[in-house]
């Protein structure tokens, strides 16, 4: 296992990172999955009108994408994620391992969510999924900005998230 310093994208982080990188390569983390798990109260909404933003949630297995980051940029590329990823701790920063798509295990920083967190929202059926989207608007846009801008790089990517593409399929029939 190589330990340099890594950081996995689920969601935004994939389009946005932010940071400077050296290396960008699809990876796989296993344990975790992708899910519109987490009630937006700063980058996607606001406590008033909640948002919903994805997080890592515990089972299965997420495709995203690991940032291989310089020795020299690690510590202001944490304090960077920190301030965007913890503004209400809704996150837990824990390290683990990836499968690059080159054959590759490294560990990596990432977001999972903290089930016990007052903004983890569950597993939502699709109908509030798609009021928590429409009504989300927050520093970072638009709620439906984010998850399009997800889908498209994940379809970019190859990787198929069966969930988004049925609320993005919910919200353009409705007019979202």
């Amino acid at each position: 296992m190589h330990d340099t310093n890594w950081v996995f994208g689920y969601g935004s982080l994939m389009w946005r990172p932010g940071f400077a990188f050296q290396e960008r390569v699809k990876a796989r983390l296993s344990g975790a999955h992708r899910r519109l798990c987490v009630y937006s109260h700063v980058h996607r909404g606001t406590p008033e009108r909640p948002g919903l933003v994805l997080g890592l949630d515990q089972g299965g297995s997420c495709h995203g994408v690991a940032f291989r980051v310089a020795e020299q940029d690690w510590q202001e590329t944490l304090a960077y994620l920190r301030a965007r990823e913890q503004v209400t701790m809704v996150y837990l920063e824990v390290v683990r391992p990836l499968q690059l798509a080159d054959g590759r295990t490294v560990r990596a920083v990432t977001y999972q969510v903290d089930r016990a967190h007052g903004q983890y929202a569950g597993k939502l059926d699709l109908a509030e999924q798609t009021r928590f989207v429409r009504q989300g608007q927050g520093q970072s846009g638009p709620n439906v900005e984010y998850v399009r801008n997800t889908l498209a790089h994940l379809d970019e990517m190859g990787i198929r998230d069966n969930l988004l593409h049925g609320l993005v399929t919910r919200l353009d029939r409705n007019g979202g």
